[in-house]
């Protein structure tokens, strides 16, 4: 990733759990914080996998919350059932990241954003992330209900949308940049350039043609943007959002 990412200009970036057996959660961590100490490493936080629907996230909440290079955390969701970010202790759990300075990374399929706008309601305070533009049937052309339910969470204003990861929900083997601008564009148009971050998806990306194919196409999506709203979409805002 490292060689990859410097040819393609990206000077920092955040490690993204990868939904590693729950055994290994802080493991996964520590690993990702001692590669950050190797010299040139691009590695400038983490994103940590988390368990809000378990009674032991109060205290592995105080344990990560302690080190600066924990920067917020992920519980993947989209391929677990939809009830789970339902449950009382989730939701509490949940709560707990007001106001820490930590967010909370969502991915889920476009018929769950309204589950997720839910927890964005009932958590006013706390910071998320909506991962790749919401996940989108690109290569099934399905677009009704996801542009609705984008345009609904984009309202809340403590959620900031991720541009990442559409190029493996396109058609792999034959999608454009003009497949996927109608995708990126309704993200950016719904949430404002002030609340877009920009993602790789690394290796997911290389489904869909790797990294440096990704970063052309952003560029080529970013034609009519201005100087100032790409700083803000590529570094300013993920800065800011993460005090890098």
């Amino acid at each position: 990733y490292a060689v990859q990412a410097r040819r393609a200009g990206i000077e920092g970036a955040l490690h993204m759990e990868v939904d590693v057996d729950p055994a290994d959660i802080e493991a996964e961590t520590g690993y990702v914080k001692a590669l950050s100490h190797r010299k040139d490493s691009l590695l400038r936080g983490a994103i940590a996998s988390c368990r809000p629907e378990e009674p032991g996230f109060a205290a592995y909440l105080e344990r990560q919350r302690a080190d600066p290079f924990i920067k917020g955390f992920r519980r993947v969701l989209h391929v677990m059932p939809d009830e789970l970010s339902e449950g009382a202790l989730f939701r509490e759990n949940i709560k707990r990241l007001a106001d820490t300075q930590l967010t909370f990374d969502l991915v889920v399929l476009p018929h769950q954003i309204p589950k997720a706008i839910a927890l964005a309601d009932l958590a006013p305070n706390v910071q998320f992330v909506l991962d790749h533009c919401g996940v989108p049937d690109i290569k099934g052309s399905s677009e009704h209900a996801w542009r609705e339910h984008m345009a609904e969470i984009a309202r809340r204003p403590n959620v900031v949308g991720k541009i990442s990861g559409v190029v493996a929900y396109a058609d792999t083997g034959s999608w454009t940049v003009e497949t996927l601008r109608s995708y990126v564009e309704h993200t950016i148009e719904c949430f404002g350039w002030d609340r877009v971050v920009w993602g790789s998806d690394w290796p997911v990306c290389t489904l869909g043609g790797g990294l440096s194919t990704w970063v052309a196409a952003t560029h080529a999506l970013l034609a009519g943007a201005s100087i100032d709203e790409r700083q803000k979409l590529l570094s300013g805002n993920a800065k800011r959002l993460w005090s890098l």
